[in-house]
This record gives C-alpha cells, sequence and structure tokens, in this order.
C-alpha cells in the first residue's frame, strides 16, 4: 500500500513542471539570475492577489519579518510581543533586529491563534510591535490588536507564511497588518523551489525602505543610504512562483474541500478535537492540525501504516534551549504546552482524495483504540 504524504510536492510540480521549464529556460538564455523581470512581473501578481499595493520578494521568511522591524526602526532596547507557540522563526528574527521577543500564550479557543489579551496585559514602555501569527491558514484578529499597538503608538507586523490568501471579514491576511511577512518555503500553499519569501505593505515609505535593506542598504548599486544586508529573491525561484500563483486559488479551494472531509469524517470520534475557523475567516488550510490523546503513541503507529502525520510545533519558543535566556519556565504557556504535546497535523494537499482520507481516518480511529 503507497505511502500518504504530509504534503504532495510532486503531484503540485506535476501540474507546473512544463510552465516552470519554459519560464527556466528563458532566465537562463537571458542570464539574469539576480534582478530579472520576472521578479517585479512576481511582485505585482502577489500584491495584486493578496490585495495590498506592495510586495518585496526576499530570501526567506525569516528576513522578511526582521526587514519588516528593521524598516520600522525597531532594534536595540525595543519589544516586541508575539505567541509561544509559533516556529521559533519569528522569535529569531525579533532578536536578529536586536530586540527583545515577549511571548504570550495562545487563545484556548481551538483555534490556537494569539490571545489578544495576553497581548493587551504584556505591553511595557518599551513595546514597538505586535507579532500576530496566521496559524495554520486562518488569519489573527488583527482588528483586535489595532487599539492595543494604537495605545503605545506601536506596530503590526504579521508572520503571514501559514495565510497565503485567507480572508479575515472580506480582507486579505495581508492587508491587516502595518507590514505582513511571508514564506515561500517549498511546503506552504505558495511554495517554491528552494527558500523564498516576501514581505507586504500597503505603505509607499515602508515599502521602499523595506525593498533598500534587502538589498544592502540601495537604491542604486554602491550608493548605501541605510544599514542592510541581502536578502534577493532570485529569479529562477519568481518563475516558479507565478506559475504556482496563476493556481494557488484552485489548491486553496481543494484544501477547503479536504478540511471539509476530515471535519465530516471525525465528527464521531470523540477522543479527536478538531480545528476550529474563528467567526469571520475564510481559512485556506496550510495544516489540518487535531488534538489527541497519546499523541507521540499514536504518530508512531500512523507513521508505521504508512500515513504521514506530522508534529507543528513539538517545543513551544519559550521552552526551546535557544530561548532560555528570555526567562520564561515551563508552565508560563499552558494552551501553547498542551498544544504542543498533544497536537498531530494530518496530511492535507490539494490532490488529497477522499480515498486517502479515509484511510488516514481509519489509521487514526485504530491507533485511538
Amino acid at each position: 500500500m503507497s505511502r500518504i504524504p504530509l504534503v504532495d510536492l510532486a503531484a503540485q510540480h506535476a501540474a507546473v513542471a512544463g510552465e516552470v521549464a519554459a519560464g527556466w529556460q528563458e532566465v537562463l538564455a537571458g542570464t539574469a539570475f539576480i534582478g530579472g523581470p520576472q521578479i517585479g512581473a512576481f511582485e505585482g501578481e502577489y500584491a495584486e492577489f493578496s490585495g495590498i499595493r506592495h510586495c518585496i520578494g526576499v530570501a526567506n521568511g525569516t528576513d522578511a519579518i526582521e526587514i519588516a522591524l528593521r524598516a520600522l526602526g525597531i532594534g536595540a532596547g525595543d519589544e516586541c510581543i508575539l505567541p509561544a507557540n509559533s516556529f521559533v522563526a519569528t522569535a529569531e528574527a525579533v532578536g536578529r533586529a536586536g530586540a527583545t521577543p515577549v511571548l504570550v500564550d495562545c487563545a484556548g479557543d481551538g483555534t490556537y491563534l494569539i490571545d489578544t489579551d495576553a497581548v493587551a496585559a504584556a505591553v511595557t514602555l518599551r513595546t514597538r510591535a505586535i507579532i500576530p501569527v496566521h496559524l495554520y491558514g486562518q488569519a489573527a484578529p488583527a482588528e483586535r490588536l489595532a487599539p492595543v499597538a494604537e495605545r503605545f503608538g506601536g506596530w503590526i507586523v504579521a508572520d503571514a507564511a501559514q495565510a497565503q490568501g485567507a480572508v479575515r471579514n472580506g480582507r486579505g491576511a495581508a492587508t491587516l497588518s502595518h507590514a505582513a511577512a511571508t514564506s515561500f518555503y517549498p511546503g506552504k500553499n505558495l511554495g517554491a523551489y528552494g527558500d523564498a519569501g516576501a514581505v507586504l505593505t500597503g505603505s509607499d515609505e515602508l515599502a521602499e525602505r523595506m525593498r533598500m535593506i534587502a538589498d544592502h542598504g540601495t537604491r542604486r548599486k554602491y550608493d548605501h543610504e541605510v544599514f542592510g544586508f541581502n536578502s534577493r529573491l532570485d529569479t529562477l525561484q519568481a518563475v516558479v512562483l507565478s506559475a504556482k500563483l496563476r493556481r494557488l486559488a484552485g489548491w486553496n479551494a481543494g484544501r477547503r474541500a479536504a478540511a471539509d472531509r476530515y471535519h465530516d469524517l471525525l465528527s464521531g470520534v470523540d477522543e479527536v478535537v478538531t480545528p476550529r475557523t474563528l467567526d469571520g475567516n475564510e481559512h485556506v488550510w496550510h495544516l489540518y492540525v487535531v488534538r489527541v490523546p497519546g499523541r507521540d503513541r499514536v504518530l508512531k503507529e500512523l507513521q508505521a501504516a504508512g500515513v504521514g502525520a506530522g508534529i507543528h510545533y513539538p517545543v513551544p519558543i519559550h521552552l526551546a534551549p535557544a530561548f532560555a535566556g528570555l526567562g520564561y519556565a515551563e508552565g508560563s504557556f499552558p494552551v501553547a504546552e498542551q498544544a504542543a504535546d498533544q497536537l498531530l497535523s494530518l496530511p492535507i494537499f490539494p490532490e488529497i482524495t477522499a480515498e486517502q482520507q479515509l484511510r488516514v481516518v481509519d489509521t487514526l480511529k485504530a491507533a485511538l483504540r
């Protein structure tokens, strides 16, 4: 019996292989590997898709967050509030910008999105930014954070890497903050063939500054106006991303259909807590994450049976040794810690079949028994 992957990148590549090959041949012939016209074309297309004015292609999603923070003047002595249940890159970007990550718990409502009440309680005189994470494919309630940020005169910089195409109250996820960072890591809903990312904003001034920071602080070669570094999207990746972007709306619809099937198949399984979509959200299901007892044992049984389940994220940021210096202890964020112990990601991708999903759920039920 064939293995069911967590995400099927081979199937996705098959859909764009011809278009990518032709595009790459054009790049190879023109030799504009850095700064080719395909980059500007993709940036315009992704900005339009996201419903926002500017998209700046960069090397990866971690750089995208850091670039946004640096462009806003955030650095040494400043604090940025973010959720403990995110990939470590969210906190790394804050530290790389010179600021201090201040962690808060996630909501206990089944969405695992940032706890907005906890954010308000965590604000200090040093707070400069709030970094909500649009998690698993749905947008955090940034409208609840805006009044908090206004009170201390700060910024909202979203980590939108898992929410490409997500909508909240009729607005694209990237439009809910002063800047939004995304990753095009291959497994994302819109993934490159390597590392890539982007930062998005509606501000002309902020976009110009972010573009300079991502290219050694320059607008023109050798004219270094601000302190920057090298974080450029390359032309070959832009070709891949444009080809995939043309299919992203359909792929996201396939993910929604798959999530609906999982909801139905798991509706009578008492041991499984299925994910909740926040009112007002249009989810794009980057991940389908359930809560189960005995998660680690269940995961081993699923994998042994050829079901490529996974875990996101087994260690919350505050318990990672790299961030021990922040001073948090076990028990600091109980909802995030429970999520780290009990959440299980089931296979989901646009091409997954009903038969594959039935096998996933049957295997899960057997493991729970």
